[in-house]
């Protein structure tokens, strides 16, 4: 994948734009309803291939995926829903660097083995620059007791 003028553009042609700040995510997610996020190869490598519990190494029904917009519960500001969302699967792209953020809609056919939502039927929206993951990262660990459990 080659970056060029806020556009991803993989091998085949296929391009996705860029978003650079939780801002811009946050005027997607006003403009695409049900976004989700998902570090994967991208849009491309993930038409080819589907998702694998790999405990089980049962094939998935859809893309496993972590939702974007918040729960009824949450009363806090978008952007700290959306900076802990993003920072809890980074650690797929800091194992292999082939991975990325995207974010994208589908329909939900199920849930995964950590109950995360399954889509199929997937239309990709953009990609998440590394600049936005750093300050998604920062905002998590700013506002949140990050990595507290419930025995801590």
């Amino acid at each position: 994948m080659e970056e060029t003028s806020g556009r991803t553009t993989a091998k085949e042609g296929f391009e996705i734009g860029t978003l650079s700040s939780i801002y811009e995510l946050e005027a997607a997610m006003r403009r695409y309803p049900g976004l989700h996020v998902r570090y994967s190869e991208g849009p491309i490598a993930d038409s080819r291939n589907t998702s694998v519990d790999t405990e089980s190494g049962l094939v998935l029904p859809g893309l496993s995926v972590n939702p974007l917009h918040p729960e009824d519960w949450w009363h806090r500001p978008l952007s700290d829903w959306l900076a802990r969302q993003l920072c809890q699967y980074k650690h797929l792209q800091n194992r292999n660097p082939d991975r990325f953020a995207w974010v994208l809609t589908g329909r939900v056919v199920g849930r995964g083995p950590d109950c995360e939502p399954l889509l199929a039927n997937v239309v990709p929206v953009a990609r998440l620059s590394d600049g936005l993951l750093v300050e998604a990262e920062t905002r998590y660990r700013n506002h949140f007791d990050a990595g507290k459990g419930p025995e801590d």
